[in-house]
């Protein structure tokens, strides 16, 4: 199977940085995409980020200008540069593998454990 490690959440501080990363293990024959959803307190989880094995990226309207997403195509990894955090970035942070798996024929969606990022004075 695959296995997804996220890393690199914390407690900052308003205006504070922080990276996130995530390396994708196990039986993977091909990788589309990856990318970071998160889960607010209370709310739905969320799209933040997305970024294909091409190289194209994808970010939420919440995020742009602050957040970069980045990727090591032959380490199947993905990372997330967060920039200028606010109080409204905390969330738990899902790293998410969009590919095909060995013994499977379509694509199918993958997803970490999740990493806390908490964002306050």
């Amino acid at each position: 199977q695959v296995q997804l490690v996220e890393s690199g959440g914390d407690l900052v501080q308003p205006g504070g940085s922080l990276r996130l990363s995530c390396a994708a293990s196990g039986n993977i024959l091909s990788i589309n995409a990856m990318g970071w959803y998160r889960q607010p307190p209370g709310k739905q989880r969320e799209l933040v980020a997305t970024i294909t094995s091409g190289g194209s990226a994808n970010y939420a309207d919440s995020v742009k200008g602050r957040f970069t997403i980045s990727r090591d195509n032959g380490k199947n990894s993905v990372f997330l540069q967060m920039n200028s955090l606010q109080p409204e970035d905390t969330a738990v942070y899902y790293c998410n593998l969009n590919g095909i798996i060995r013994g499977r024929y379509f694509s199918a969606n993958y997803w970490g454990q999740g990493t806390q990022v908490t964002v306050s004075s």
